[in-house]
């Protein structure tokens, strides 16, 4: 068995302490990064290598983007693929020695104007997620786990409001759609929801709120997902609201699935 977990660290660099906090107190297996916003090089290792993750796979970018999967277990490098074309650090893969691939993501966040024709940003984003249709359906996945920022709340109890964000980018019904395009092609089933198959859950809010906690305006970007040949290995899964919380803490919290594998 082992767990994983994913994170939007909003910079491993900044944050390092924090990282470092849940491997202490949480220890999961593998931890899964986004957003690392530093070259490889430049990534705090020798303080993860010392609480036991001494194995690192990871694509990085100077101020921007970047991805890192964090293990205590074994991996090799499953190399990556540069969707749609924007020369940026959003997608690395790595293989356990059990043969499992784990695709760690950093969809892009798709700017603020939900019309592809006024905002390139969001363009980008519908042709990310198409990419990945492509791929998944081309080449269909097997014993594999997909997590990351996935930047879209796809349920209408993944944000806190349906209603009120069905014009905002990132719960708009066009992303949803691409989104689940995505998840059919690569039989991908979502493990949190799998565990949690409904209730309000949410692994990011706001920075803008003055109060994170009370006003409580959350959505559920940050995903872990498995092929349906493991999926049933799938359990425990858990967001870690509290993470919020801590001291100049990322947006998003960590959200965390086991394998019985």
């Amino acid at each position: 068995m082992f767990t994983i977990a994913t994170w939007n660290i909003n910079s491993v660099r900044l944050r390092a302490g924090l990282v470092a906090r849940l491997l202490s107190e949480e220890a999961p297996d593998i931890l899964c990064l986004q957003e690392i916003k530093s070259p490889v090089d430049k990534v705090p290792l020798e303080g993860f290598a010392a609480l036991g993750y001494r194995y690192m796979v990871a694509r990085g970018q100077k101020g921007y983007n970047g991805v890192a999967i964090l293990s205590r277990l074994p991996l090799e490098d499953a190399g990556d693929r540069d969707y749609a074309r924007l020369g940026h650090a959003r997608h690395v893969a790595a293989r356990l020695e059990n043969g499992v691939t784990i695709h760690n993501f950093y969809v892009p966040a798709g700017g603020d104007i939900p019309d592809r024709a006024l905002n390139v940003k969001f363009g980008q984003k519908l042709d990310f997620l198409t990419e990945m249709r492509d791929v998944f359906h081309a080449d269909r996945p097997a014993r594999s786990i997909m997590v990351g920022d996935l930047n879209i709340a796809p349920r209408e109890d993944d944000v806190w409001s349906h209603r009120q964000l069905l014009k905002i980018v990132s719960h708009t019904p066009v992303e949803v759609e691409h989104l689940g395009a995505a998840q059919d092609a690569g039989k991908w089933v979502d493990i949190t929801r799998q565990d949690i198959p409904s209730g309000l859950l949410y692994s990011w809010w706001s920075y803008r709120a003055r109060d994170w906690d009370a006003a409580d305006k959350g959505r559920r970007l940050d995903h872990i997902w498995a092929t349906p040949d493991i999926a049933g290995a799938g359990h425990g899964s858990r967001i870690l609201r509290p993470v919020r919380g801590w001291d100049q803490p990322s947006d998003h919290v960590p959200v965390l699935a086991s394998f019985d594998l």
